[in-house]
């Protein structure tokens, strides 16, 4: 598969919006099984089973761990849709303005042609930032469809957020990703990035943070 990787062009905006949409919400069911395999979920799951059954029986047995394995999917639902929901309607809602309109920005997209057209198959974005004398990058919307997996995509995009950051004479790149992402996040660190922070996400209400067990990690990367 030849990928090609460019600038954005306005016409790609539907496709963009589309595969950054799938690309975050993908992350909700490994957000599920993540928490419900691990030793406190279970030991929970395991114990609301003999509570419902000593309470309703069968029923009960079936009920209430139910309802507490629902709750624990909403959690990470809540915050991987949600992030997408705010998104769509702020930097993803008028791409071109947000992402193109300063020398310091930029979004790229990858291309290829499968099934005889040419298909969006991945997408990046940086944002400059002024620190002071210090100039920075932030690495933002890095997506990987699943056809162009295990290609090199993800390192070959996120190396063009660094050649463009280190042509701009910025003095590093930063960058924050979930802890659910493992794969993207062993990218980062085998292309130098180095984990600087690693935080409860703070904007959602604490019992869905609490329940999620999603973390935020930053990473940068010194040019």
């Amino acid at each position: 598969m030849k990928l090609l990787v460019r600038p954005y062009r306005p016409v790609d905006r539907d496709a963009v919006r589309a595969l950054f949409s799938w690309g975050i919400r993908e992350h909700i069911v490994p957000c599920f099984k993540n928490n419900m395999s691990s030793p406190l979920y279970l030991v929970i799951t395991l114990a609301l089973c003999v509570v419902g059954y000593i309470v309703a029986s069968v029923f009960g047995a079936v009920v209430l761990p139910a309802l507490w394995m629902s709750l624990v999917y909403y959690s990470g639902y809540y915050i991987y849709d949600g992030f997408v929901r705010r998104k769509l309607v702020t930097d993803m809602q008028e791409i071109s303005r947000n992402y193109m309109s300063r020398p310091d920005d930029c979004l790229w997209v990858a291309e290829a042609e499968v099934d005889g057209r040419v298909q969006i198959l991945g997408m990046v974005a940086v944002k400059g930032q002024q620190n002071g004398k210090e100039k920075c990058g932030e690495l933002l919307r890095m997506i990987v469809s699943p056809t162009c997996r295990r290609m090199g995509l993800g390192h070959r995009l996120a190396q063009t957020v660094v050649d463009f950051c280190r042509e701009r004479g910025f003095s590093k790149v930063m960058l924050e990703t979930s802890s659910i992402q493992k794969a993207a996040v062993a990218l980062y660190k085998k292309m130098g990035f180095r984990h600087i922070v690693f935080q409860s996400k703070h904007d959602f209400p604490l019992w869905i943070v609490a329940l999620s067990n999603v973390k935020v990690l930053k990473l940068e990367k010194q040019l």
